[in-house]
């Protein structure tokens, strides 16, 4: 079994399991979401995206090998990118600007999510920061592939869906699932157990993030 199956097996097969079934997920897909929620998810999401390029920039710096080093980098920086070229897009369909998103702050799943992330890549050994950051990359892809199947009757739902089913994310997760599985071979026990928890963490973070948008959670004080 590859490091990246074992990862997903352990930590990740029951919650994705939850996530397609979760109520904002089909609501995406079938267009009875309301805008309401999907605001919500893109203000937090544009919060979330910028704490994962810098969580992503630390695990460049703790890559072992230049082909990974300049693989994360790239992604720390295509990451600002989304956030500001598909974000902007679906900010203007939903009435809002980047300064309302400035101004409403992260919520506090979004601000658990990111401060964990944050602390693995930058205090955790480099295969740990990969099993941390690799949920939000192979989650993604695989709601993407299962949403674009149907796709949505909502064109804003529908142009979400299309950027994560896409080819080019694909290829993207693939990149790094490939390094997962290269690490699997260096990782002792100890370290691999860490690696587990990490992974199956940030994949319930992945769960609870779309819940949060759903229950449009704020801070209770």
């Amino acid at each position: 079994m590859t490091f990246s199956a074992e990862l997903w097996d352990a930590g990740a097969a029951k919650v994705y399991a939850e996530i397609v079934r979760h109520p904002f997920i089909t609501g995406l897909t079938d267009g009875t979401l309301p805008h309401d929620k999907f605001r919500y998810f893109i203000v937090q999401d544009s919060h979330y995206l910028r704490a994962y390029s810098r969580a992503l920039a630390l695990a460049a710096g703790r890559a072992t090998d230049e082909d990974a080093v300049s693989m994360f980098a790239r992604h720390a920086a295509e990451a600002i990118d989304v956030e500001r070229e598909l974000h902007a897009s679906l900010l203007g369909s939903l009435g809002l600007t980047s300064a309302d998103v400035d101004r409403s702050g992260s919520g506090p799943t979004t601000t658990a999510y990111m401060s964990y992330l944050t602390a693995v890549c930058a205090t955790g050994t480099y295969a740990e920061a990969v099993a941390a950051v690799l949920p939000c990359y192979w989650i993604y892809r695989d709601v993407g592939r299962e949403l674009l199947k149907q796709s949505s009757p909502d064109p804003l739902y529908a142009e979400w869906i299309a950027t994560y089913g896409s080819p080019e994310f694909d290829a993207v997760v693939e990149s790094v699932l490939a390094v997962t599985d290269r690490l699997g071979a260096e990782v002792g026990p100890a370290e691999r157990d860490r690696c587990h928890r990490h992974f199956a963490t940030t994949t319930r973070y992945e769960w609870m993030f779309w819940d949060a948008a759903y229950q449009e959670l704020e801070w209770p004080v």
